[in-house]
């Protein structure tokens, strides 16, 4: 009896390992079954994506000025020290443009009925690494604006900065133009994100429902997790329809013989 016992726990042991399993050819088959409502779901999520992009998303504009600062020195040999200096130069420059005081002092220059804070909010200012450019990129709906404001930023950033910093005015060497494409939104990725989001929540709805699926359906699942072989299967069906059906049919063949007899 023990060593039947100690048989029998490896084969539990397997079966259970076997239970917790995922098939994936069964979940292959299962998603290989619904693919014309997958593929419906693509088509309803991207068409969504893209109308919602059409007509619900205001496109952006986006151009940029950018400014040289310049050394702390006016000498013609400049030595690592003043390429530091210069650099940290641009660090401070990059925080001081958005200051309040300077929004305010474009929204006058361009008459603007615009909060300061509303300006900055448009407004990045970027230092690329190693160099000592500043670049002032401003995204607005309107090109115009943007490019307006980018200019109308950049020099009073080389007005007024180097009063307060006590540093030589940077040098604007790129003036910002009008541009004529949006930067934002992307109708092709956006539909792309959302033909794909659809599928795949209508994927994970039919794999959640097939792992909490805890049925049998076949007689080769119950021999997999019981390891029995049914002897038989009872088919699913309203069997009092059945019945009802089969006695119509029956009286109809005993009525038959009589009705024809006395017919001749």
């Amino acid at each position: 009896m023990e060593s039947q016992n100690k048989l029998e726990q490896p084969e539990l042991v397997m079966r259970n390992q076997q239970e917790d399993e995922i098939d994936l050819v069964e979940l292959f088959y299962l998603l290989w079954g619904h693919m014309l409502q997958i593929i419906a779901c693509v088509i309803v999520g991207g068409a969504a994506a893209f109308a919602y992009t059409y007509f619900m998303v205001t496109p952006l504009y986006q151009t940029a000025s950018k400014m040289y600062v310049a050394s702390a020195t006016y000498n013609s040999v400049v030595d690592i020290y003043d390429m530091q200096l210069g650099s940290q130069l641009a660090l401070d420059y990059q925080q001081l443009i958005l200051s309040r005081p300077l929004m305010e002092d474009v929204a006058e220059a361009l008459e603007l009925d615009l909060e300061p804070a509303g300006i900055a909010s448009m407004v990045s200012v970027n230092n690329p690494e190693d160099t000592r450019i500043i670049e002032i990129t401003v995204t607005c709906p309107d090109p115009q604006l943007a490019a307006d404001l980018a200019n109308e930023i950049a020099y009073q950033a080389s007005v007024h900065l180097p009063r307060i910093m006590e540093s030589p005015a940077p040098n604007i060497y790129e003036d910002a133009l009008v541009p004529k494409q949006k930067s934002s939104p992307s109708y092709s990725r956006n539909t792309l994100l959302g033909a794909m989001a659809l599928a795949v929540v209508y994927c994970g709805i039919l794999v959640v429902r097939y792992l909490m699926d805890d049925s049998f359906t076949t007689p080769e699942e119950v021999n997999r997790c019981f390891g029995v072989q049914p002897l038989a299967v009872i088919p699913e069906g309203n069997l009092e329809s059945r019945r009802s059906k089969h006695a119509q049919e029956k009286g109809n063949n005993r009525t038959g013989p009589t009705d024809m007899g006395a017919k001749e």
